[in-house]
């Protein structure tokens, strides 16, 4: 029954307007069939308009949650959100060596509204201790770029980045192309041997908060059900177009997704 239920632990900030972190996850992972536990990094105070306050939680006390977790309920993938610090991210890396499971690294550097969520002088423990162990890294253009010292600009940029962060020990990149110009959005999974071209119109919508947290849980719940991995991302793509087409339209900013949308009938 687990194996099929899918068990995730995920590691990431709260987010007190349920739009992103912790929420979205939890959100995400219930909605795909998934069982999601906890290890939450940071608890921050924001809405739609964006973040006023973070208060990062010990490293200490992150792993304490993982821990527990796993001595008990277990996991069948881990996914990483916000880390914030080098202290974290390598207690947290270290948590993920010793559990043996497919692992979605979502490398969060900044929110929506553009508050940086990682220090600065944390970026190259992010490269060093997290992305050999990724099964799967979820970076969008900014990130990448922040990664690996190049320009992201285009999608041939997209692709020269991936393949270097492969060449670092990740097993598999999804290069996210939200960022990149262009009337239509392309997102590309990249492996040693391969890659997928995951190609979507753009929505015209102010309703995108969280989409990043949501799209690395809902490919972690895939592989936690034992899909391949193509098979993870390409339904966590659809999932998380539906989920901005059907944004409820809350807030006054950046809104939340409509994480719940499979729990309904798909008719308008």
């Amino acid at each position: 029954m687990s194996e099929h239920l899918g068990r995730v632990l995920i590691f990431a900030g709260s987010d007190s307007g349920g739009g992103a972190g912790v929420q979205a996850d939890v959100k995400t992972v219930t909605a795909l069939g998934g069982y999601a536990s906890t290890a939450v990094t940071a608890i921050t105070v924001q809405n739609t308009l964006g973040i006023s306050a973070i208060h990062p939680l010990p490293a200490t006390l992150a792993a304490a949650q993982a821990r527990a977790v796993l001595d008990d309920i277990g996991t069948d993938a881990i996914k990483t959100g916000m880390l914030g610090d080098a202290a974290l991210i390598e207690t947290v890396a270290a948590v993920i060596a010793g559990a043996g499971v497919p692992t979605v690294i979502d490398p969060v550097m900044a929110a929506k509204g553009g508050v940086a969520l990682l220090e600065p002088y944390a970026v190259q423990a992010l490269t060093d201790a997290l992305i050999p162990l990724a099964t799967l890294l979820t970076p969008n253009a900014p990130e990448a770029a922040a990664l690996t010292g190049l320009a992201v600009e285009t999608t041939d940029d997209l692709r020269r980045a991936g393949a270097w962060l492969i060449e670092r020990g990740a097993e598999a990149v999804l290069m996210k192309g939200g960022h990149i110009p262009g009337e239509r959005v392309i997102d590309l999974l990249i492996t040693p041997v391969s890659e997928t071209r995951f190609e979507s119109g753009r929505i015209d919508t102010r309703h995108t908060h969280g989409t990043g947290c949501t799209l690395a849980s809902a490919c972690a719940v895939g592989l936690a059900q034992g899909h391949t991995l193509e098979r993870s991302v390409a339904r966590a793509h659809a999932y998380v177009q539906e989920a901005i087409r059907r944004a409820p339209g809350f807030g006054k900013g950046h809104g939340p997704l409509d994480h719940g949308w499979t729990l309904r009938d798909r008719e308008p």
